[in-house]
């Protein structure tokens, strides 16, 4: 929740200029809802993506101050972010209504970016697999394994959101590898992201690991000469 419409417009013509398809890589922003059609407007012609920071559950109905799935598509949103963790937290989004949101997604034709990830409390007391797994088994049980690895999946560890802690190569890495195991051979494409405090100083470690597919940027996507020296990372 940051930045008013002028802002927006300037970052996303900015990012606009970013020449994907010799950099062989995807980009997709997601600005806060009301300005996703002044970011549309901008990057219409370019080769960037659009997504939403987050949708309802529901495709319709008495759902004051929602937005749905299609609402979203007919703004141009490919893309929505389903259990952030700022969502989890703050607005106490059960892993059950994520899932949910991760289907309506799909039914909705946009792609899921699901978002898992543990406390500190929970990393320090081991049950960093364990919590994952059942934000994870929350979406698989409800769509399947062939769903699930449709969708993107981001592992942003609570404990580095915003913080500037950053898990080390070693530590993402494993997470990373673990997830991949449970999709098994079904989820060999499936993209997987890391998401907390990263920047262009330590992206280049992790997305030097065999199983970090790209980054879920938060706060240095702000800067848009940031956010771009990080996507350059991944070309």
């Amino acid at each position: 929740m940051n930045g008013l419409s002028g802002s927006a417009k300037v970052l996303a013509c900015r990012l606009a200029e970013l020449d994907l398809t010799s950099m062989g890589i995807d980009v997709v922003v997601f600005p806060p809802n009301v300005h996703t059609r002044i970011v549309f407007d901008e990057i219409v012609k370019s080769d960037l993506g659009l997504g939403a920071q987050n949708m309802s559950e529901h495709a319709s109905g008495a759902f004051t101050g929602e937005i749905s799935g299609e609402m979203l598509r007919e703004v141009g949103c490919d893309y929505v972010l389903v259990g952030h963790s700022e969502r989890r937290s703050l607005f106490s989004e059960s892993s059950d209504v994520v899932a949910q949101k991760f289907r309506s997604a799909q039914s909705s034709q946009m792609t899921p970016i699901l978002c898992v990830g543990e406390t500190l409390e929970q990393r320090q007391q081991g049950l960093t697999s364990k919590v994952i797994d059942e934000q994870i088994d929350a979406v698989l049980n409800l769509v399947g394994l062939s769903d699930l690895c449709r969708g993107v999946i981001a592992y942003e560890p609570l404990w580095a959101i915003g913080t500037g802690k950053v898990a080390s190569p070693m530590q993402a890495q494993k997470v990373h590898a673990e997830i991949r195991a449970k999709l098994g051979r079904v989820g060999s494409g499936t993209r997987l992201l890391y998401g907390g405090s990263l920047t262009s100083q330590n992206a280049a470690g992790l997305f030097a690991e065999p199983d970090i597919d790209g980054g879920l940027v938060g706060g240095a996507s702000l800067d848009g000469e940031e956010f771009i020296k990080i996507a350059r990372l991944l070309a």
